[in-house]
């Protein structure tokens, strides 16, 4: 069979009349101008500085610090230079953002779903919580929790103790395993039970669209993952060997802490954040029709079925973007940390600059750094967005 010849290309008109090519003109010229401010910007600033003596560049970034960091989960030395300071800041910001989202979803979440509970004490109880903690600013907040923490908490000597943990205003002291080569082992158990649970949950996805019949997708991929977990930790040798704290003069000594500081920046970011998830799931529930809850209770899905297997999966599509930006919105109000005194790269960028007067520096450092998390952020939710689209046939 022969098919028919293909049509020649389009020519391109390159005439003043032609809307494309017009188009293309004012765009370029557009950035032309947008350079050319940039650059002025940047010319003028460098002249002034020059003039009135004040150094300028990203060589300071090699130099000694000179100062320590309180927090940091690998060692920091004031004979170490500015840019691992940086580092130490960097890792300290993803430690809170990365974990705020984790424990913000959860929150909001079950704060969302619990917007439609038939219960009116839990109804009047979730309401409470979106009210109150969204209508009180982020960083009186942050000051609450870090005074309650300092303030009400008593003394590493008197320190509130539950077995091997303790609670004071040194912070949070915990037991901490000693490195072992079955802690390796139980890492790749870990992953290889993470892949099993999500090619479980897949297989119970399909087995439920081709049957009806619903599979557990939480309870059985969570048992595989820890079963995965400690048959790696057996295979190592099961190392039980743990640094343990205990109570000393002044403080807690050994074991693993956490800052009063970091405790309270991931509280307040967590419970401030989560109210304003809770309306974004209880608006993308709300916005599935009514008919589906119905249809769901006709084929006799519990309540919990119905939320998990019906409802959620369609207010996917109207909660994400939202969510995408209170995720952005915790990681940069991750920054106000500063106040009460934990080193992340705002606090790290600050101490840098009254030692450098680098102040173009140290700002830049940190525009680039919240730039570069909240683009990550964006796209990785994107990506999710796109996954979860109703897909035409």
């Amino acid at each position: 069979m022969n098919r028919p010849p293909a049509p020649p290309p389009k020519k391109k008109n390159w005439s003043w009349r032609s809307q494309a090519f017009r188009g293309l003109v004012y765009q370029l010229l557009a950035l032309a101008v947008i350079a050319l401010g940039l650059w002025y910007l940047g010319h003028n600033t460098l002249v002034n500085m020059r003039e009135r003596g004040i150094q300028s560049g990203f060589g300071f970034l090699t130099q000694t610090a000179g100062f320590d960091i309180g927090e940091s989960l690998f060692a920091f030395e004031s004979t170490q230079s500015y840019l691992m300071a940086f580092v130490v800041g960097l890792v300290n910001t993803l430690r809170v953002a990365v974990l705020g989202i984790i424990l913000t979803t959860v929150l909001g979440t079950l704060l969302g779903i619990g917007r439609f509970s038939r219960n009116a004490l839990v109804r009047g109880l979730c309401q409470a919580y979106v009210e109150f903690f969204r209508n009180v600013p982020i960083l009186l907040q942050l000051l609450m929790w870090y005074l309650l923490f300092t303030e009400l908490l008593p003394d590493a000597s008197e320190a509130w103790q539950v077995g091997s943990v303790f609670l004071s205003k040194g912070g949070l002291n915990f037991p901490v395993p000693i490195w072992a080569d079955g802690h390796a082992w139980a890492g790749i158990g870990l992953l290889a039970g993470l892949v099993l649970a999500w090619l479980r949950s897949r297989w119970a996805r399909a087995q439920f669209e081709a049957t009806g019949q619903p599979r557990s997708v939480f309870w059985v991929p969570l048992l595989i993952v820890l079963g995965m977990t400690v048959l790696g930790w057996l295979l190592g040798g099961a190392p039980t060997e743990a640094n343990y704290p205990s109570k000393g003069e002044f403080a807690i000594e050994n074991g693993g802490a956490l800052t009063p500081e970091f405790m309270a920046v991931l509280l307040g970011l967590v419970v401030y954040t989560a109210a304003f998830v809770a309306e974004v799931v209880r608006a993308g529930i709300g916005s599935v029709a009514r008919g589906q809850s119905e249809a769901a209770a006709a084929l006799g899905l519990s309540r919990g079925q119905e939320m998990r297997l019906v409802m959620l999966p369609q207010a996917l599509r109207v909660i994400i973007p939202p969510m995408t930006n209170q995720f952005l919105n915790l990681t940069k109000n991750s920054s106000l940390a500063v106040a009460i005194g934990y080193p992340d790269v705002v606090s790290i960028a600050n101490t840098a600059l009254n030692q450098t007067g680098r102040a173009v520096e140290c700002i830049a450092i940190v525009m680039l750094v919240y730039l570069t998390t909240s683009l990550a952020t964006s796209a990785l939710m994107n990506w999710y967005n796109a996954r979860a689209a109703i897909k035409e046939r």
